[in-house]
């Protein structure tokens, strides 16, 4: 957890704005005995996370994709390469929406806008490092045009079917 006491506050006013403002059809989905808090994402988000993105073509079509997440400061970072269709999409329309789906286990939905973070960005050092701690390498060694991404999202929520036992594994020693 790299997350400051202010980045899980600001995480959970953002959860909390998002499922305010979220349609009942998804409120009978996530109850509040389903509904993951700012703390309990940020002990169950932890090491890389299989991201479904979603993008949005020239014409206005959805395009989906799997990138490799990291929730890192409460938000979600991640690689592609510049030559991808995703990172083309995203550099002209940065608008963004993203899933980690565990099954019935867990699930989180945000909706942002993603910014491109280049090495001279404040940030970038630090999720340089933990990509490389996760990895053993550097994604910008993967190729010429690797590009590192994080959405700031303006919209998210988080459940667990079994929040019990979600938080006991995130808790566990083996995680």
């Amino acid at each position: 957890m790299k997350e400051t006491a202010a980045e899980v506050t600001d995480l959970q006013q953002l959860l909390d704005a998002a499922y305010q403002r979220s349609t009942e059809h998804l409120h009978n989905i996530i109850t509040d005995s389903r509904r993951l808090d700012a703390g309990e994402l940020v002990r169950v988000l932890t090491g890389m996370c299989t991201l479904n993105l979603a993008t949005v073509t020239a014409r206005g079509e959805p395009r989906i994709s799997a990138v490799d997440g990291h929730f890192l400061h409460a938000r979600w970072v991640f690689t592609t390469s510049g030559s991808a269709a995703k990172a083309r999409h995203l550099k002209v329309r940065p608008a963004a929406s993203v899933s980690y789906v565990d099954g019935e286990r867990i699930g989180v939905f945000s909706h942002g806008q993603v910014e491109t973070l280049t090495p001279d960005h404040p940030d970038f050092a630090e999720i340089e490092a933990h990509l490389v701690k996760h990895y053993g390498s550097s994604p910008s060694s993967w190729g010429d045009d690797i590009v590192y991404y994080r959405l700031q999202p303006t919209w998210m929520v988080g459940y667990a079917f079994d929040k019990k036992a979600v938080l006991e594994q995130a808790d566990s020693p083996k995680h």
